[in-house]
Parts: structure tokens; C-alpha cells; sequence
């Protein structure tokens, strides 16, 4: 659970029975959820990833990747796709936008299109599985998330 914050997200998938793992750049979070979820949490900033290769079935990077900056993204797409197992899948869901970024209430968010992300995906090794808007049942212009699974190539 890449971003894992407080760990609820890390704590249902332990209690799915995954052998699930967290990361946080937050001590104060990582220390949260290993609390909550009883999960193995590591402290690390996401443009400062130490991460084992091909160790994890999946990553789970919800609301998280879009506070990496663009210049930095594909660098740390490809460390995410090294980590992953042969045929490993990574969940992504981020507000969308217009390819821009910036800074907004002290946090760094950069918000891109479906083509963008695609092209930030595929030139980091990975093969798109399937991709949807959030939340579901609304009009497109009231969807703010792009989520999408994608296949380690």
C-alpha cells in the first residue's frame, strides 16, 4: 500500500488475508498503521524509494502517485514495475486534469489526462489492463479520479 497513511486501506487488505505491506514518507503515519492494520509499514519518501525488486504481486497507489512531480514520475514508475513480480499488478487512482501541476495548500499535485498517464505507464514497462473514472455513475466532468490497473510487461 504505496502512500499508506494512517493504514485503512492496508489493514483491509491484511484482513483479506494478503501478506500486505505498507510505505509512508510520514513517520507519524507509517507508526499509525502499523499500529492499526498489525502490518509490516516502512518509512520512505516516494522520490527516495528503497524498494526490493520483484518482490510484491502488487501495488496499491491510491491517491498517492500524483504528488510525484512530472520530471520525477517516470524514474519512479520504473522502480514500482522493478519491484513488482513477473505479471505483478499496480492500482493507480489520482485526480485528473489537464497536465498541469503545482503547488496547492502547501502540497504538490500534478494532474494528468488519461494520455498523458498512459504515456508516463507504458514508457515505464507496464501494459494497461483497464482504466475507469470515479465516481462511478456520475457525468464525466463530475468523475475527478482516474483510476487505472496495469500489468508489469
Amino acid at each position: 500500500d504505496l502512500g499508506c497513511g494512517p493504514g485503512r486501506d492496508l489493514k483491509a487488505f491484511a484482513g483479506l488475508g494478503h501478506a500486505a505491506v505498507g510505505l509512508d514518507g510520514s513517520e507519524r503515519f507509517a507508526a499509525m498503521a502499523r499500529e492499526h492494520s498489525g502490518c509490516e509499514v516502512w518509512r520512505q519518501d516516494l522520490l527516495a524509494l528503497a524498494l526490493p525488486a520483484a518482490r510484491f504481486d502488487g501495488v496499491f497507489a491510491n491517491a498517492v502517485l500524483f504528488h510525484v512531480p512530472s520530471q520525477e514520475l517516470p524514474r519512479v514508475l520504473r522502480e514500482l514495475h522493478a519491484t513488482l513480480k513477473p505479471r505483478g499488478v499496480l492500482f493507480s487512482s489520482n485526480p485528473r486534469g489537464d497536465n498541469e501541476e503545482g503547488w496547492n495548500r502547501g502540497r504538490y499535485g500534478a494532474y494528468h489526462d488519461l494520455e498523458a498517464w498512459r504515456g508516463f505507464m507504458t514508457g515505464a514497462g507496464f501494459i494497461e489492463l483497464t482504466h475507469y473514472y470515479r465516481p462511478e455513475g456520475l457525468p464525466r466532468e463530475e468523475q475527478p479520479w482516474l483510476a487505472s490497473v496495469w500489468r508489469r510487461g
